[in-house]
């Protein structure tokens, strides 16, 4: 969003406000005394997945002349994980002249001991209590600048917002609370609520705030500014998009739909304007109102999703688990190259008894577009049957990844996201089609 360009609501166009930076000054650690005992004091919950927790943790070893090399070894791993192929040996061996012997215990395993209690009693970890206080502030709508509007969806719509305090810019998706009421699209948004609150991951769109007004519930999301697949495969240049584009966001909704599956989260509305593009051309899974989580390793029945997109299980009504999501990455992976959807011409008009038809009974049409390794990699995951589908299979989401189609994919650096995208969006271009 360029600010410059966009009209204001409040607050002059000015960014971070003088006097809403209130809000991000600490309390007294006193004041946090009471949430102190009340946190649980688990060592992989407060210094590995929280992330200012484990930069505090980091600090306070840091500051420890005996517990430094820890801090050290576990930069040079976290580095280690980045490097290419061809460095990664190299690199390994390294770590192991500089810091390993038999002697040495596993690293986390001796931080979560002693040095954990340490970290408890420091200034460090009252410091992280402070950081807890200020996330618990009370959030309304004005704790936000309202700009242009995004977009509009079938409950509401979508808002540019800033946060007066700290200036950063987020989508603010706004559900209005009496089209959901008469649509009954109530337990849709408290699931897509409830879901995004338990994911962190660069593949996936970021719940940051959650508030209500009387109107609206108001859900704070990830701003992504770059358009969405549909809109770049359709309407820039002709139908479809280059190879290494498809590869690319292919493996990284590959990484999204992981990061899901290892929640026991399915999609189940895996399509190309659900696939949205940020400023500098990565992509994340948007609208998980249709997602589901699995209990206890049990499948789930129910027809769900877009018809072009529903896998022949969903629209067979029978239980599945994962399936359907790498049904529709071999969709989203086929429209990107060849420019349409596997069982429908660009502006085929089919009734929904025929598309059910197609998706059940017909192969997809391959045409030159398509290498080898592409045509292969659909097959695999348009598979008829899910339990010989790509993905379904014994070797899981390795099986995805290891496929030739992404031979020149080096997972371990995307998903750090140190690979730089094949393609920049020009914001500019696409703000003239979204106003």
């Amino acid at each position: 969003v360029q600010l410059s360009n966009v009209r204001c609501f409040g607050g002059g166009g000015k960014g971070r406000s003088w006097k809403w930076r209130r809000m991000l000054r600490f309390p007294h650690i006193s004041q946090c005394m009471e949430l102190g005992n009340t946190i649980a004091r688990d060592y992989s919950s407060l210094c590995v997945k929280q992330p200012i927790g484990r930069k505090l943790f980091c600090l306070f070893c840091q500051s420890k002349p005996e517990l430094r090399h820890c801090n050290s070894l576990l930069d040079k791993m976290g580095e280690y994980e980045v490097q290419s192929d061809e460095d990664r040996k190299s690199f390994g061996m390294q770590i192991i002249n500089r810091f390993l012997s038999r002697q040495v215990p596993d690293l986390h395993e001796f931080l979560s001991g002693a040095p954990f209690l340490q970290y408890l009693q420091s200034m460090y970890f009252e410091r992280f209590l402070q950081w807890k206080m200020v996330e618990r502030q009370p959030v309304t709508k004005h704790t936000f600048r309202q700009y242009r509007m995004l977009g509009k969806g079938g409950f509401g719509e979508v808002w540019a917002c800033q946060v007066r305090a700290s200036g950063k810019m987020y989508a603010c998706k706004k559900l209005e609370k009496t089209h959901m009421k008469k649509r009954r699209g109530e337990a849709m948004a408290l699931n897509e609520k409830q879901i995004l609150e338990k994911l962190n991951s660069r593949f996936v769109v970021s719940l940051a705030y959650a508030y209500e007004t009387k109107q609206s519930l108001c859900l704070v999301l990830s701003i992504m500014n770059g358009g969405d697949l549909r809109f770049h495969i359709y309407n820039i240049g002709p139908p479809g998009l280059e190879p290494a584009r498809v590869r690319f966001y292919a493996a990284e909704v590959c990484c999204g739909l992981h990061h899901l599956h290892q929640r026991n989260i399915v999609y189940r509305d895996l399509k190309p304007e659900n696939i949205l593009l940020d400023d500098n051309g990565h992509i994340r899974i948007s609208d998980l109102g249709l997602a589901v989580k699995l209990s206890g390793g049990n499948l789930v029945r129910g027809r769900v999703g877009t018809l072009g997109y529903m896998a022949p299980e969903v629209i067979g009504h029978e239980y599945y688990g994962i399936s359907p999501d790498w049904w529709g990455l071999g969709c989203l992976v086929y429209e990107m190259t060849a420019g349409r959807s596997p069982f429908k011409r660009q502006g085929e008009q089919l009734t929904a008894k025929e598309m059910e038809r197609r998706i059940q009974e017909t192969e997809e049409v391959y045409r030159k577009t398509f290498s080898s390794e592409t045509e292969d990699f659909c097959r695999s995951l348009l598979t008829k049957d899910p339990r010989q589908r790509l993905g379904c299979r014994r070797c899981g989401v390795e099986g995805v990844k290891s496929h030739p189609f992404f031979s020149t994919i080096n997972f371990r650096r995307l998903d750090a996201g140190v690979i730089e995208p094949p393609f920049k969006p020009n914001v500019h271009t696409l703000s003239t089609h979204t106003c």
